[in-house]
């Protein structure tokens, strides 16, 4: 953070860390090393003419997935040890990948690490919390090995000896209880692909972990569950769930929406309820939907409102009440209701 030198300790009639920091470096006898982002060091250093001539700009650019998955590669003794787990090589891959494409908002290798991170102390956390005859086993292994060392320290090798042959025994029979209530919870000292695909899902509330049974299940009776809730409009409900299905395939373009529907009709006859069922059965409650009521946008200069207004103009701060939504959670089912009311700019702009 070296931008924070220029201007620190400035006062009337006193002078600033930075200019206390030139004339040492413009004789050699400090080497400093800064790092700030480039927003602060246009900001901050540039005005600075005399600190920016001391100082050699290097730009650190994003390294790529590859690049990533070497230094994820590098940290991953680290982590283990610190966690007590293992982690493979497809999750590290998982992470750089899936980091990369799903979280917008963030660098790498920072997001990938943090995703590594959680999903190792997720699961070390999943596995410390057993059943009460697996912890009272793992606290009597853990006493007998605490009097088993203080026996050898007396030099009582007898009943050391005594202590070690029940403390072996112990620890198999800790071992097989613990094997067989991990197994029943399906739970395994390895983070792999799946738990960083659950992880993503978690923070962006994009489902990008492997396809369960039943959601495939589901996914299959989409249009009978659908008309559960709205009656005929057979061709509409198809269309949609193909879309819906393709995406959760992942057959459809990473850069696109999962699908962009104009439903046509007159008042009543389910155009606004068959988003709303979309949205049910996608997260079931159908308000997990955001609807825009177009009228709302009949002058040219709404636009700014669906999509922020620019710098300099009132409600830059604010951001649009489309965007913001779609910023924070991707994945979702978005109604712009009664569009044919809305002004031929907003149509530009979508």
């Amino acid at each position: 953070e070296i931008h924070t030198v220029v201007g620190t300790g400035a006062a009337e009639g006193a002078i600033d860390a930075s200019n206390m920091l030139k004339p040492a470096l413009a004789r050699g006898e400090l080497q400093c090393i800064g790092a700030t982002t480039l927003d602060e060091y246009r900001k901050f250093v540039e005005k600075d003419r005399a600190l920016e001539r001391r100082l050699q700009p290097v730009f650190v650019g994003e390294p790529t997935i590859e690049d990533t998955i070497q230094m994820l590669k590098g940290l991953r003794p680290r982590y283990e040890a610190h966690h007590k787990i293992k982690i493979t090589d497809g999750a590290l891959e998982a992470a750089a990948r899936l980091s990369h494409r799903y979280i917008s908002d963030r660098f790498l290798p920072d997001k990938a690490i943090d995703l590594i991170d959680e999903a190792a102390s997720k699961l070390r956390i999943d596995t410390e919390s057993a059943p009460p005859e697996v912890k009272s086993l793992k606290q009597r292994l853990k006493q007998l090995t605490n009097e088993e060392e203080a026996a050898s320290q007396r030099g009582d090798y007898e009943q050391a000896a005594q202590l070690k042959s029940e403390r072996l025994r112990l620890e198999e029979e800790y071992h097989q209880a613990k094997k067989g209530w991990m197994g029943q919870e399906k739970l395994d000292e390895t983070v792999d692909e799946d738990d960083i695909a659950q992880l993503i899902s978690k923070w962006t509330g994009i489902p990008v972990a492997q396809m369960l049974e039943g959601e495939a299940e589901k996914l299959l009776q989409m249009e009978e569950r659908i008309h559960e809730r709205l009656v005929n409009q057979e061709e509409a409900v198809a269309v949609v769930a193909e879309a819906v299905r393709r995406g959760r395939a992942g057959l459809k373009d990473p850069k696109r929406p999962i699908g962009s529907f104009m439903f046509l009709g007159p008042t009543g006859v389910g155009k606004t309820e068959l988003a709303r069922t979309l949205a049910l059965f996608l997260f079931d409650d159908e308000n997990a939907m955001v609807r825009l009521d177009m009228s709302e946008y009949q002058e040219k200069h709404t636009v700014s409102r669906l999509i922020g207004a620019p710098p300099g103009y009132v409600g830059y701060d604010e951001g649009g009440q489309l965007t913001e939504v779609v910023r924070r959670r991707p994945y979702r089912v978005i109604l712009l209701d009664e569009i044919e009311k809305a002004h031929p700019e907003v149509f530009n702009s979508l």
